[in-house]
């Protein structure tokens, strides 16, 4: 088995390497945007030999993990907070950080995490991307507020029914803050759709999961906070 211990970055990985049959050792750097490091692993692959690869938890590696798994060589993902620990107070760079990676993996000393599945990580970008319109809805929501405000009016919620919102259009405004008023509202108009549609496919999530529905019976317990507890999102 070939093992192999790598400083990921999102343009290149600092690799260690070393063959558990021949003895042989060695280290590269191989460049992402060329194909050069998707070309080494399957060279790998078509030499038919076994491969196991650590790197520690970080971004933007999703793809190089899926390539990997594709390839079917084993995947370990390691704790940066304790592989920081073990890398200790030496000047970090990234043939160290490669080399501390595969000394720890040789040595049966690698600080294994549990990764998701890929339909787990699906899932989360469901849950993530609906979390991230609803904020983006909320600050939009603040600032129509702040529109009413300032023009002495303190509607709270009632300014998004549907009286609240024909007020609020017949405000009169200077001509920035009316065009202000306009676009606020079309992209309010824009993310509720989008974000109903992301809730309905939540709740058909959740459908599936007989933990999750399970969990929906506690009162104030529904599908995204039971789908966020299941998944680990």
């Amino acid at each position: 088995m070939i093992i192999i211990g790598v400083d990921y970055h999102p343009s290149f990985q600092q690799i260690s390497f070393m063959d558990q049959e021949t003895g042989e050792c060695g280290e590269r750097r191989l460049n992402h945007g060329d194909g050069e490091a998707e070309r080494f692993y399957k060279e790998l692959k078509e030499r038919g030999v076994s491969v196991r690869v650590g790197l520690e938890a970080t971004g933007y590696s999703r793809w190089f993990e899926r390539l990997l798994a594709e390839l079917g060589f084993e995947v370990w993902i390691g704790d940066a907070a304790e592989i920081q620990r073990q890398r200790g107070r030496k000047q970090k760079t990234d043939r160290r950080d490669a080399e501390l990676l595969l000394k720890l993996l040789l040595e049966n000393r690698f600080p294994r995490i549990w990764v998701p599945s890929p339909e787990n990580r699906d899932l989360r970008q469901l849950l993530w991307h609906r979390h991230r319109l609803v904020q983006m809805r909320t600050r939009i929501m603040n600032q129509l507020q702040a529109v009413a405000m300032n023009e002495g009016y303190r509607w709270k919620k009632k300014l998004f029914s549907e009286k609240g919102r024909a007020l609020l259009e017949k405000l009169s405004l200077a001509p920035w803050a009316s065009r202000r008023r306009k676009e606020l509202l079309e992209l309010l108009d824009q993310l509720d759709p989008k974000i109903a549609e992301l809730t309905r496919a939540v709740e058909q999530e959740a459908q599936k999961w007989p933990a999750v529905v399970q969990l929906m019976t506690h009162p104030g317990v529904g599908p995204i906070t039971g789908l966020v507890y299941m998944r680990g999102a």
